[in-house]
């Protein structure tokens, strides 16, 4: 079973969900696919690190065979390649590599290099296996990390599986989602927090995934994004409370649900409404 974490923003509680239902779950793997900024192994502190540098395919030209006749700009979309003083020269920060350069340059003077954008890193924390990317900074895409961590996923169809995706709803997140038989939400008690689950509550639907929300940072008095839940029929699986101890627990990296036993329940609650979901679509 593959569970995908998500929120509209960041900082709205998706790491602290996904993280602790990978806890009680046994046996789980845990994908951090929010490669820009990854914080699970914070919490997790996995042991036996191992990393994999992770490469895309970069045009390069070569000056002597080259002679600016523009065939390659002029079909590169992206703008990734122009022509300087009759000698095309490369952007790779802006570059798709789709090879389409090479297939049209008619001296043969493009050929791809392999250019390093980031890593994965993997490493174990109990019964939970942790795999996390890192883009490299000013990278401008993180989805060739996602993918190649996905590969793993694919590989083991069968293990119960925490997707922390990217937050927000840009293509990074539809790459970590893409799989997934579940998608859970996790949304704050704020006027903003509705217009942040309403776009990744849109982005689900486009994926035809079943879903469900986790209000998180609930105090008593009205809740904004509940009531978004039940004018949209959606269902809620949980509430986490704006708590203190949840706060200082959360702030030292713990993992709540091994040291509380009222979070453990509440993830456990969590984690059995999803699995009980999952059977009902199969």
């Amino acid at each position: 079973m593959k569970i995908a974490v998500l929120s509209g923003k960041g900082g709205t509680g998706k790491t602290l969900v996904s993280v602790n239902l990978a806890s009680v779950a046994g046996n789980a793997v845990y994908y951090d696919c929010d490669v820009e900024e990854p914080n699970g192994h914070l919490f997790f502190k996995p042991e036996a690190v191992t990393e994999e540098i992770i490469t895309v395919t970069t045009p390069e030209v070569n000056a002597e065979l080259c002679d600016g006749c523009r065939k390659c700009s002029d079909f590169c979309k992206f703008n990734a390649i122009a022509s300087i003083q009759d000698k095309a020269v490369v952007f790779p920060d802006v570059c798709h590599p789709c090879g389409g350069c090479m297939l049209v340059c008619p001296n043969k003077a493009i050929t791809e290099t392999q250019r390093p954008i980031g890593k994965i890193m993997r490493g174990v924390s109990g019964d939970v296996t942790i795999t996390s990317g890192m883009l490299n900074m000013g990278e401008e895409s993180g989805v060739p990390i996602i993918r190649a961590m996905l590969q793993d996923m694919k590989a083991n169809p069968n293990d119960m599986t925490l997707i922390d995706c990217p937050p927000g709803s840009a293509c990074v997140v539809m790459e970590s989602i893409i799989d997934a038989d579940y998608c859970v939400l996790v949304a704050e008690p704020t006027v903003f927090g509705v217009h942040n689950l309403a776009m990744v509550h849109e982005l689900v639907q486009i994926f035809n995934k079943p879903y469900g929300v986790v209000l998180n940072k609930c105090f008593e008095g009205e809740n904004p994004a509940e009531a978004y839940c039940l004018e949209h029929q959606v269902p809620v699986l949980g509430r986490i409370p704006f708590d203190q101890e949840l706060g200082h627990l959360n702030s030292n990296s713990e993992i709540v649900s091994r040291v509380s036993s009222k979070y453990k329940t509440l993830f456990e609650d969590v984690l059995k409404q999803v699995k009980e979901a999952v059977s009902q679509c199969q």
